[in-house]
């Protein structure tokens, strides 16, 4: 798959490096590209620095938003016309300190972050994922054989879901399922699976006893 990275920092430059091993087509974007370089250097095989306008126009199959979530507005309009039909995985969080008004009033409405992400992108289907795992174990636990780390994610359609369970499972994580957008509220910051890096058993009981109460 050819996936394009919005956002270079801890997560998605971990990630895209893990996807250029496993083999996918990695576009690193920024707004200087060419600050990139030495991620793409470690990244190897088929990967690349673009702007953020280059990594849109590429036709990527896969966006990944790993950017600060106050950008997801900006970003969806801007860049309409090039994710329709695409998509999206969104590994953002909410967080007012740092994102301000969006994320507290995203907190304080009656829907989710990941489901105003989808309201936003909406003519792309919207994956959640890799926004609670520990960027450290993000990094450094991939592709391991046995004693895999567990990557909850949830998924608006059947393709959407399918891809994801195999863009997680590529780089040697267990994919774990949890539902439509509506049940990611439990992905949030402060909330019962978030920051936990655990096997698929152990993640599968918190999620469990969560829906229980």
């Amino acid at each position: 798959m050819k996936i394009g990275i919005i956002g270079s920092g801890n997560i998605g430059g971990s990630l895209g490096k893990h996807w250029a091993k496993a083999g996918h087509e990695v576009l690193f974007s920024s707004r200087n590209p060419e600050n990139l370089n030495t991620l793409v250097r470690e990244a190897g095989g088929d990967a690349k620095a673009v702007s953020i306008i280059k990594a849109f126009e590429a036709n990527a199959d896969v966006y990944l938003l790993a950017m600060p979530f106050e950008a997801i507005n900006d970003l969806a309009d801007i860049y309409a016309s090039h994710y329709a039909d695409k998509i999206i995985i969104d590994a953002t969080n909410p967080c007012p300190e740092r994102d301000g008004e969006i994320a507290k009033d995203v907190r304080d409405a009656n829907y989710n972050a990941t489901e105003y992400t989808a309201m936003k992108f909406n003519s792309a289907s919207t994956i959640k994922a890799f926004n609670t795992i520990k960027a450290e174990d993000l990094r450094n636990q991939a592709f391991k054989e046995t004693d895999k780390l567990a990557i909850p994610f949830a998924a608006q359609d059947e393709e959407s879901k399918l891809v994801g369970r195999q863009l997680i499972h590529d780089i040697g994580f267990a994919p774990l399922y949890i539902g439509s957008l509506s049940d990611t509220d439990i992905m949030d910051p402060d909330q019962a699976i978030y920051g936990k890096s655990l096997n698929r058993e152990d993640l599968q009981y918190i999620v469990n006893a969560t829906r229980s109460v």
